[in-house]
Formats: structure tokens, C-alpha cells, sequence
């Protein structure tokens, strides 16, 4: 996907005191009055709060957030209907979004809201193109925000919608969101008698309606408009299969396999874990400190996107009181990412103008200004990201387990040693054959380990060690902020910084001197002028699961036995382990990557909107590395 960044909204009223595009040259919504507008064309025409009631999920999908007056309104109609769905989806594409200080002003015209109104305020998100995930009435209210162009958005959505918001600015200034290829997208999305509803009924709009398999009816208009278009889609589509028994095996108690518990027990799953230590966040989850940053490239790549959709989504997570009540550990004043070389910093000077994202995301400091805004010296200057930060993993991981609540189960200090699938359920065996576990599903986060259950053996997967050397607060200058370069140190967390870390290929799981040298030579790439020599400073090792292309590794898990003998096939065509799912190979990203990817899979799992695009969940699947192989041993053509 090219990369094109986003231009926000600008404020502005018409004469008559309504919200107005001067780009477009239009209002937000009637000069009859905007939550009359929304309750009347958008909510009756598609015959809601009737249609989602008693159901376990409902999905809208509006084109055009705009002032989020038409989210507000639908809002407002679920909290106040006692038979409303368990789990209600809003997605909403947006090309211009309004920044928050601007939704303030724009959300004082309705009192009616103003509670609901703050509440989206208070979690709007930065202002960054892609995907934006944000849960309120404690997660059953989901909003994903696609924000870009609406035609290229929508062809990135996975998901079966169940009612349709046509929205927007008039079909005469705005033709691109009304287009066939945008009308014959939203078609190919709706599910088995989705609904429509919209204010315009422009011959055009009509016709690529019907072309998408919508039949349609004009209905009275709002105010003085007198008609608007409802339809319905009568054609039969598959849908997604529920869960007949939401009960899953989860192996592996470190980061990604805790933030899964938390995310499955959300959607009412009953979940046994299960870990060869004695608790959880033991392994590579059991660093002090590690930092929270997205990942920048040229190009504004995959795994730059993945990341930063990611550190977005978990920030808003662990962030939320909830999460912090549960003892989340986060210290969030950024993190600054230092120039290796002088080449590098023209780079990253440029690439502030190039990629155009917003200041409160990242920045761009030269080495005085990032001296004085730290405080101390640094060698060269740098990015900014002031929404970033550092966390405690094990905090996370114990977190994640209290918030499961009571759908949780645990084994601590048990292996696992095979799986065997009987009669539609997986057996988890220890070493002597003994069934430690039994559930239609399994998801293994155990990462490097995972290589050893024989359906997971052929995924490509380093073990790398990594060595964190502990440092005293006092020993070095105050962190008011993360520090990376080609090595990171954390700001004092329990006394002490976490510096780190070496990247190694054995199997030593003892610290050892050469490494706690290395991370004090990295430590002083950070910090020019210190003077901390080899010292009895404590030190941990954990072993990080790098798959070999870098990129985390979400979804179900390939059957390396049934390995198609063609090339002519895609991702999707793959045989797959029935019920069976990995959350691996985050390496050096877990807390970026983590409650992302579990809300991806329990969405997988349960046939939501997925909360990313689908060239991302492309690049994520397991799948890939068996599509490599096939293609690159040739097959039989």
C-alpha cells in the first residue's frame, strides 16, 4: 500500500451555525437539526435498536465519521435498549478526521451527548493513517476507525457487516466515496440481509447499489428532504461459523500467551493455561523493563504499520483504568531514538517532513534540543516519540491473567510434550502420555518452544539469547525517557535500569561477562561521557522466539502433512489444524505486538472485523512459511 498520511479536518461553520467542509464545500449533516438527521435516516433505516436485539454481535459500517454524531446517536440507542446485542462493531471510515479540540467545539451544539461525547474525546486516538481500535462500555461497544482514503480502506477490511451507514458529503462534491468500486465494496462486505440506509438517492448512487446486490425502496426523507433510500441484501452469503463450545487450551504463561487469556475470557471463552515454569512472565516476559516504540521506515512499510496500529492499540489497553487496577506497570514519558551516524540523523530529520505524522507521535530533536528537553547529554540527535514508554513485562503478564477473572484456569509447572486431536477436541500429553488438558481449541504462545509439538516443528523459528544488565538508579544520569540506539536503557524501575541487550545464538542460560560488557558498551553509545566499568551488576537471560522473517506470527497453524503439490495456490487455500492457532515469534516486540495480535485471533476465532488490514494479517499468518516453500521447491504445475 502507498503511503499517504493524513490531513485532518479543518474547523468550520456554515452561516447558520452547522459544521462545514470548505474543501468539499459542504455541511456535516441537515440544517434540520444533526441528531434527528441520525436517529431518522441512519438508525430507522436500517431498522435498529429491532435488528441487533438478542444478538451476540452486531456490525455497522459507516462511510464517513465525520463529527461522529451518527456514532454518538447509535451509541446512545444500544445503552438504552435492555435487549441490545452482547457485542456491538462500529466501523467507520474517515479520510479527513477532526482533531479533538475541534470535536469539542462541534459536540457543545448537542448536550444530549455530552457524556458519550467526552468519552470518545477522552480516548480519541492520534491522528495517524490506518487502523484505530478503541473499546468503551467496558469492550462490548467496539469503534475501529479506518482512517485514509475510503476506497483503498475498505478493500483492507476483513469482516461481514450487518448494517450500512452511506454517509458523507453529496455525491456531487464528494464522488469518490459514492463510487462503484467504493458501493460494489460495501456489497461484497454485507452478510445475508444487511441493510442500508442513506439521505442520497442520486440515480447514480441507486444504480451501483443495485449492482452490488442491494434491492432498494425510497422511504420519506428527514426535514425538508423528502426522500432517502433504504435496501436490503437478499442474496445468501457464508457466514462465519460461532464457536460451538468457547473453550480453549492456551500453552505458554509469557506476554502473548496472557494478553490471549485476557482477550479470549473477554468474549466469554473459558480458558485452561498452561506453562512448564512455576507462573507466569518467566521466560523472556520476565525482563525488568522493556520499551514500548513503534518501528519507522522510508516507506512507511508492513511491519512499520503492524507496529504502530499495535503500540497504538495496546497503549489505550494498558493504559485504561482497568488495566491499571490490575497492576499494569507503564511509565509513559516517550522514547528518544538516538542517530547511530550523521547519515542517520539527516535521515530521520527528513523523513519527519516525508511521512508527515503527527508531532504528539514522533518528532524530530536535534542533539541540543534533545539534551535539553532529557536533560542530560546524548551523542546525536533524534526521534521523539512522545507517546511512547517503557512497561514491566511480568506486570503485564499478571495483569492480563487477573483480568481473565475466573474464565481461567492455570498449570503451572507442567510441559507439554504433544497434541493429539480426537473427535473434534485437542488433548494436551505431558512427557509419560498423561492428559494434562482437553478443548475444541489451542493456542500455542510457548515461543521457541512451540518448535517442539509436532504441528508447529516445521515453523521457522531462532532461539535468540538476550542478556540484561541491571544498573543501579544513582549510577547514571536520571531517564526522564527511554533511550535506544543499537542498544536501549529503560528509566529506573525497583532502583534499577534495565540495559540491554545482547543478541546471541547459543544456548547459554547463564549471564556471563562478555555479555554484561557489551550492554555497558551499548550503554555507553547512549549516554557519551559516563564512566561505569565491569561491576558485580545483576543480570538476567531470556531467550527471544525470532522467526526468520521478523515478522510475529498470528493465526491458524498449517498442516505440514497435507503440503499441497502446487503452486498455483493462495494463503487462504492452505490446509489448516482444525482449532488450532499460533501467537509466536515476537522477538524483540512483544509489548508492542502483543495485545494486538490476541485481539486479532480471538477476532479470527470468533468471525469479527478484524482490528488490522489484511495485507498486515497476511504478513502474520503462519501460513506464509509453508506458501514460501511450496513456491520456492517448485511443486507440480
Amino acid at each position: 500500500m502507498a503511503y499517504e498520511h493524513l490531513t485532518p479536518a479543518t474547523l468550520a461553520f456554515s452561516e447558520n451555525g452547522i459544521p462545514f467542509s470548505a474543501d468539499y464545500g459542504d455541511i456535516y449533516h441537515s440544517d434540520g437539526g444533526g441528531p434527528g438527521q441520525s436517529r431518522h435516516v441512519f438508525l430507522a433505516g436500517n431498522r435498529l435498536p429491532e435488528r441487533w436485539r438478542d444478538r451476540d454481535s452486531f456490525v455497522i459500517l459507516e462511510t464517513g465519521f465525520g463529527t461522529g454524531l451518527n456514532f454518538l446517536a447509535t451509541w446512545q440507542a444500544w445503552l438504552n435498549d435492555p435487549q441490545a446485542c452482547q457485542r456491538l462493531h462500529y466501523l467507520s471510515v474517515e479520510k479527513h478526521p477532526f482533531r479533538s479540540e475541534d470535536l469539542a467545539v462541534i459536540h457543545a451544539a448537542w448536550p444530549e451527548f455530552a457524556d458519550l461525547a467526552g468519552q470518545l474525546r477522552a480516548a480519541w486516538p492520534t491522528l495517524t493513517p490506518g487502523y484505530h481500535r478503541i473499546e468503551f462500555a467496558g469492550g462490548h461497544l467496539i469503534l475501529t476507525l479506518l482512517l485514509g482514503d475510503a476506497a483503498r480502506m475498505l478493500d483492507t477490511l476483513q469482516a461481514q457487516v450487518d448494517a450500512v451507514y452511506l454517509d458523507g458529503f453529496a455525491p456531487g462534491k464528494n464522488p469518490d466515496i459514492w463510487s462503484p468500486a467504493v458501493l460494489g465494496r460495501i456489497g461484497q462486505l454485507a452478510g445475508t440481509g444487511a441493510t442500508l440506509a442513506t439521505w442520497s438517492v442520486s440515480a447514480p448512487v441507486r444504480s451501483a447499489l443495485q449492482a452490488a446486490g442491494f434491492t432498494l425502496e425510497m422511504t420519506p426523507g428527514f426535514a425538508s428532504k423528502r426522500d432517502m433510500l433504504t435496501g436490503r441484501l437478499d442474496q445468501v452469503r457464508p457466514r462465519h461459523n460461532q464457536p460451538s463450545s468457547r473453550k480453549a487450551i492456551v500453552i505458554g504463561a509469557g506476554v502473548a500467551g496472557c494478553t490471549c487469556c485476557e482477550r479470549l475470557a473477554s468474549r466469554g471463552w473459558d480458558i485452561t493455561l498452561i506453562d512448564r515454569r512455576e507462573g507466569p512472565g518467566m521466560e523472556a516476559s520476565g525482563n525488568l523493563a522493556g520499551l514500548l516504540m513503534p518501528l519507522i521506515s522510508k516507506d512507511d512499510n508492513i511491519a512499520s504499520r503492524l507496529s504502530r496500529t499495535a503500540l497504538l492499540y495496546g497503549l489505550r489497553h494498558w493504559q485504561n483504568p482497568a488495566a491499571a487496577e490490575a497492576g499494569a506497570r507503564l511509565g509513559g514519558n516517550g522514547v528518544f531514538q538516538i542517530a547511530r551516524n550523521p547519515e542517520q540523523e539527516e535521515v530521520q530529520r527528513t523523513l519527519i517532513d516525508r511521512l508527515k505524522l503527527p508531532p504528539e507521535f514522533m518528532t524530530y530533536l536535534d542533539r541540543q534540543q534533545a539534551e535539553a528537553h532529557l536533560g542530560h547529554a546524548v551523542p546525536a540527535g533524534g526521534w521523539l516519540f512522545r507517546h511512547a514508554g517503557w512497561a514491566n513485562p511480568p506486570s503485564l503478564c499478571q495483569a492480563s491473567l487477573k483480568l481473565a477473572g475466573e474464565r481461567l484456569r492455570t498449570h503451572f509447572g507442567c510441559s507439554i510434550a504433544s497434541l493429539i486431536r480426537t473427535d473434534g477436541q485437542w488433548q494436551a500429553l505431558d512427557e509419560s502420555g498423561q492428559l494434562i488438558a482437553e478443548a475444541p481449541v489451542v493456542v500455542l504462545a510457548s515461543g521457541s518452544d512451540a518448535v517442539n509439538i509436532a504441528q508447529a516443528a516445521q515453523l521457522p523459528i531462532q532461539r535468540i539469547r538476550g542478556q540484561v544488565t541491571l544498573i543501579p538508579d544513582g549510577r547514571i544520569p536520571k531517564l526522564s525517557a527511554g533511550l535506544c540506539r543499537e542498544g536501549y536503557a529503560a528509566p529506573a524501575m525497583d532502583g534499577l535500569h534495565a540495559v540491554g541487550a545482547s543478541y546471541d545464538f547459543d544456548a547459554d542460560p547463564d549471564p556471563r561477562e562478555e555479555s554484561t560488557q557489551g550492554n555497558l558498551d551499548r550503554l555507553a553509545n547512549l549516554l557519551p561521557g559516563i564512566d561505569i566499568e565491569l561491576s558485580s551488576f545483576a543480570n538476567r537471560v531470556g531467550f527471544r522466539p525470532a522467526p526468520i522473517d521478523r515478522m510475529p506470527i498470528m493465526g491458524a497453524l498449517p498442516d505440514w502433512t497435507r503440503t499441497p503439490q502446487t503452486t498455483d495456490i493462495q494463503l487462504h487455500d492452505l490446509p489448516r489444524h482444525a482449532g488450532l492457532y499460533g501467537l509466536l515469534g515476537y522477538s524483540s516486540r512483544g509489548l508492542v505486538w502483543a495485545q494486538l495480535l490476541a485481539e486479532a485471533l480471538v477476532c479470527e476465532l470468533e468471525g469479527e472485523p478484524m482490528p488490522m488490514e489484511t495485507d498486515l494479517l497476511t504478513a502474520i499468518d503462519p501460513g506464509r512459511f509453508m506458501l514460501r516453500n511450496i513456491r520456492r521447491e517448485g511443486g507440480t504445475k
